[in-house]
């Protein structure tokens, strides 16, 4: 569907919502699955609108959703030979998983970013030695996930 008209969400570094921590096949994954909710789209679109993505990570991402079945590849409409990516049934069933997902960061990103941030400088004065201190958990590093 050359010039499909429907909008692409476009995913800046510096998003609030590109660091929830809840993921979906790969990092790249519930992206992709967005990108492709208006339709099939070809490489060097979802390219674009993945920033800063590389072309070797996109088609490594495309080819790991196609083995879950959450993509598939087909020819494109015109002359040309090209391809496009598009959502099958089972990739759009986590079109509202994501949608959910994205909900719970929207309202919890500040406080997900204040643990993160007080993780990180626990971290730092716990020595370097890799492991990050029980701040205010209770929890010893030993018996974290």
């Amino acid at each position: 569907m050359i010039g499909t008209s429907s909008p692409l969400p476009s995913f800046d570094p510096i998003c609030p919502t590109s660091a929830f921590p809840i993921q979906i096949g790969g990092k790249w994954t519930a992206m992709v699955v967005l990108c492709l909710e208006g339709g099939p789209r070809r490489f060097g679109v979802l390219r674009r609108h993945l920033r800063p993505i590389s072309a070797k990570v996109l088609a490594e991402t495309l080819a790991a959703m196609g083995r879950d079945g959450l993509v598939r590849r087909c020819l494109a409409e015109g002359d040309d030979g090209g391809v496009e990516y598009e959502l099958t049934s089972l990739g759009r069933s986590l079109l509202d998983v994501i949608e959910h997902a994205r909900g719970w960061a929207r309202c919890h990103l500040d406080e997900l970013m204040r643990a993160r941030a007080g993780f990180d400088q626990a971290g730092q004065s716990a020595g370097g030695d890799g492991q990050k201190a029980a701040y205010d958990t209770g929890m010893r590093p030993s018996t974290w996930p």
